[in-house]
């Protein structure tokens, strides 16, 4: 079976909420009331913008100004992108003289490695590598690539060894980085903080993460919602949000074998695949901490998680164990 290039992004701004179930893909629309809305595809991802204001030609300005930003972004953090600077990089294993947003995001996803004894580590690249040409084989075995193909994956993930600055980022030949963990956040942080320069004080950013500038214009909260993961296209349950930002993971978004028993989260200490929940949502006030920690924290038995809350800034958790049961802890 041919893994599915899908995103790992299972939030859904409640089109009942957000209005976006009639919207035209990749281009600002403007509906008779007040918010201004865009959604189209960002990062392999969708995306989407909902900006309230009084001067609804400057929200439109404010979207075409957020959308070419987080294109920029793009240009630097996506896989799919044949002349992307992290293509570059996979390929020669040195960028000189890096856009400043590259070193900072990588400086952070190490910052997490760190915080989460190298559960979060972007460098797993190889092992998605290794599981996708597997399984795309006819004759593929339904146990998953053989432990001396998983060793020698497990050889080059270590983010501790990209040497990472402002002059130039280096890693060992053979390395491969992933931002699909972490990108989408930052990038709705970047648009998160653009918006906020130029005054928008209510707002709703999903750049494959979402994260919520204010409430709405009446104090209500926003509504996002997390997916059910055993029901296509329905929500199992709805986040009201105020200036927070939420970001789901789960083995679901991305299986390589009908049996699903191979998924593209991977642990970096065993090169196996994420197994204790059926998805993890992480609030926060950051969007950029709530992708890596969901990522992380599907790798961690639910103690775990919860001694780390207040240490990487994270509110609230959301946990659907295996058998299907809803969990909650905070911080």
């Amino acid at each position: 079976m041919t893994p599915m290039l899908s995103r790992r992004r299972f939030i859904r701004i409640s089109a009942a909420a957000a209005g976006l179930g009639a919207l035209s893909v990749g281009r600002p629309v403007c509906a008779e009331a007040a918010p201004v809305t865009w959604r189209g595809t960002m990062l392999g991802a969708v995306a989407a913008l909902e900006i309230h204001d009084e001067d609804r030609r400057r929200a439109e300005r404010l979207i075409a100004l957020a959308c070419a930003e987080a294109r920029r972004l793009e240009r630097l953090f996506s896989l799919y992108l044949d002349d992307s600077a992290l293509v570059a990089l996979n390929r020669t294993g040195v960028l000189v003289d890096p856009a400043a947003e590259m070193v900072d995001l990588l400086s952070t996803s190490q910052r997490y490695a760190t915080l989460t004894g190298g559960l979060f580590d972007v460098t797993v690249q190889p092992l998605w590598e290794l599981y996708a040409r597997h399984f795309a084989r006819a004759d593929a075995d339904p146990a998953g690539p053989r432990p001396a193909e998983i060793e020698a994956a497990l050889a080059r993930v270590d983010s501790s060894r990209l040497s990472v600055s402002r002059d130039r980022i280096v890693m060992p030949k053979g390395m491969a980085v992933t931002l699909n963990g972490i990108a989408q956040g930052y990038v709705t942080d970047k648009v998160v903080d653009l918006l906020r320069a130029h005054g928008i004080s209510h707002s709703l950013v999903d750049m494959g993460e979402a994260r919520a500038i204010g409430s709405r214009p009446d104090g209500r909260p926003f509504d996002v919602g997390i997916a059910d993961p055993d029901s296509a296209g329905h929500t199992k349950t709805v986040l009201p949000i105020v200036d927070r930002a939420v970001s789901t993971s789960g083995g679901y978004g991305c299986q390589f074998d009908s049996g699903a028993r191979f998924n593209h989260l991977f642990d970096p200490r065993s090169g196996g695949c994420a197994h204790l929940y059926r998805s993890v949502t992480t609030v926060s006030r950051s969007a950029t901490a709530a992708d890596a920690l969901s990522t992380a924290f599907s790798l961690m038995p639910d103690g775990q998680i919860r001694s780390l809350l207040r240490r990487v800034d994270i509110d609230r958790v959301h946990l659907i164990d295996a058998a299907g049961k809803s969990v909650e802890l905070s911080a």
